[in-house]
């Protein structure tokens, strides 16, 4: 070889190492790549079992938990895309059941003895309290009682103030969205509570059956009406036998 064509096959010979560990580089890279989605493709499987394991037991929460794991740590996997098709119902279940275990909570029961029998209640608070006396807001209860002398009946209680219904009035009665209804209601002359009973029981307890919400309009002494909202639907109806 002329001395004059040395520097360029040398050039030529390192230029050909260099394109070589190039690509070599390249394919150590892409081989990386590709096992490492191999593994990603292989966790996110197993978050897929374990996500259809609690959908299949109906354990909501815990199915949601699975899938938001898996969609934040391998979102581009194919087993995300299958858990993604599915997650919007999965979570509309899991709020119902959060929904109706916060509802189910509102309401306590109780029972104890009277009269040589027993006394069955469901009481529940309003979702807000209210100003019935320009002294601030206070809670009010909705409660139904069943008692073995006096019989069933349903009433609201105030801690402050009192209800313009002695000996009678009228209160608007509202589930959900429809139209209210005006009920019978009377203030007993007692004062061992500050009670106000809506005379048909049954109606004010069938009318509960499927709602949401019931609100009261109801006369009070310091003047004018005031309004609650109670959250019902998580009545277990159940607790106060013989009233269905």
């Amino acid at each position: 070889m002329p001395a004059a064509a040395r520097p360029l096959a040398a050039a030529l010979f390192v230029a050909s190492l260099a394109l070589a560990g190039c690509q070599d580089r390249e394919t150590q890279a892409a081989a990386q790549a590709q096992a490492q989605a191999a593994a990603a493709e292989q966790q996110a499987i197993a978050g897929e079992r374990d996500f259809e394991a609690a959908v299949a037991a109906e354990n909501w929460a815990l199915a949601k938990a699975q899938a938001d794991v898996l969609l934040s740590r391998h979102p581009y996997t194919e087993a995300a895309g299958r858990v993604r098709a599915k997650f919007d119902e999965v979570r509309r279940r899991g709020d119902a059941v959060r929904e109706q275990a916060r509802t189910a909570a509102l309401w306590s029961y109780d029972t104890r003895p009277a009269d040589g029998g027993q006394q069955v209640s469901a009481a529940i608070y309003a979702r807000d309290p209210v100003d019935v006396d320009g002294r601030g807001a206070k809670p009010v209860r909705l409660i139904f009682r069943d008692h073995p002398s006096w019989g069933r009946s349903s009433y609201l209680v105030l801690e402050a103030g009192d209800f313009d219904c002695y000996p009678s009035c009228r209160v608007e009665v509202a589930i959900d969205d429809a139209a209210p209804r005006r009920m019978a209601a009377n203030r007993p002359q007692t004062d061992e509570a500050i009670a106000m009973f809506i005379d048909d029981e049954k109606a004010l307890w069938r009318l509960l059956d499927g709602a949401k919400t019931v609100s009261i309009v109801f006369p009070v002494e310091a003047g004018g009406t005031r309004t609650v909202v109670f959250e019902v639907a998580g009545l277990d109806r159940a607790r106060m036998p013989g009233w269905e």
